[in-house]
């Protein structure tokens, strides 16, 4: 069905990487529920079956449900085998690790593994979970080893399997204006300083019209210098974006800065922007300093 929402059941060995998949797919704007008694997961799938609930759903259950886990096998094959209306067909996605490696996480991190007790040791624990866990992995649509993933190679993996399928919406991008005297914005990834152009400040037509105003971006636009910026500004963040989402950056913030922040900025920026959303990347403008009190002095 077109715009049907994607359903990820995650589960999987503990420290295996099911709480860094969570976080992941928040990062992927899925609604994310972790450690979901297996007994409310056909409710919980139905409360959010609604085409007023846009969002795609990650929920994680395992062996930390204790006395509720022998629901876990029923309630996965009840929704699986389910008529999920606006949802596609739920994906199982299992994560796994060697018992060396897990053993060796628990370990560093000092976390006690959940079935751990005063009998049972974190060995004897991992090899019972995958007894518990064994008709959940057969049915698992798909399974990734994490033994030697770095997890930054985990996010990369459930990007590819989870994420959108264009690169460009897997990146907000935020362009913000700001004004030097004011200070750098402090989300600033990335920041441009356009300083050099002329500045409509100095002309006195022009000195109280912001860069949202027709004549100063007239006059900024037919600087000598904005269209050779504009062209090289174009072609770095061309290049530079894809990289960006190929290391798995959620959020960029690119800050244009001029004097004050009301003219060269704002103009060179919604330029920017209009460039950005004309390649399909979700973009947002934010003119920072565009409505701070202006005094006598000031040198935009």
């Amino acid at each position: 069905m077109d715009g049907a929402k994607q359903l990820v059941i995650i589960s999987g060995m503990s420290g295996a990487g099911k709480s860094l998949a969570v976080a992941t797919f928040e990062d992927l704007d899925f609604y994310c529920i972790d450690n979901l008694p297996p007994t409310l997961l056909p409710s919980t799938v139905a409360l959010w079956n609604s085409p007023k609930q846009a969002q795609n759903v990650a929920i994680a259950v395992d062996v930390r449900a204790g006395q509720f886990f022998e629901d876990l096998i029923p309630a996965c094959r009840k929704i699986c085998g389910s008529d999920l209306g606006h949802f596609h067909r739920p994906v199982i996605l299992f994560l796994n690790a060697s018992d060396a490696e897990l053993v060796k996480r628990f370990k560093e991190t000092r976390r006690k593994h959940p079935l751990v007790t005063k009998e049972r040791g974190v060995l004897e624990a991992i090899s019972l979970e995958r007894e518990m866990l064994a008709d959940l992995q057969e049915q698992a649509d798909k399974i990734i080893d994490t033994t030697n993933l770095e997890p930054e190679g985990l996010r990369r993996l459930i990007r590819q399997f989870f994420g959108p399928s264009k690169p460009q919406e897997r990146l907000m991008i935020a362009v913000v204006s700001f004004g030097f005297k004011h200070g750098v914005p402090l989300d600033a990834d990335v920041v441009f300083d356009v300083r050099f152009l002329a500045n409509p400040f100095w002309v006195p037509d022009l000195r109280d019209k912001d860069g949202t105003t027709p004549e100063a971006q007239q006059y900024i636009l037919s600087d000598p210098l904005t269209e050779p910026l504009l062209e090289k500004l174009f072609d770095l963040v061309e290049f530079s974006i894809p990289q960006y989402v190929k290391e798995g950056k959620a959020y960029l913030t690119i800050a244009i800065g001029c004097t004050g922040g009301k003219q060269r900025s704002v103009v060179v920026a919604n330029e920017l922007a209009k460039f950005l959303a004309g390649s399909n990347y979700v973009v947002r403008v934010e003119h920072r300093d565009l409505h701070q009190l202006r005094g006598q002095t000031d040198a935009r």
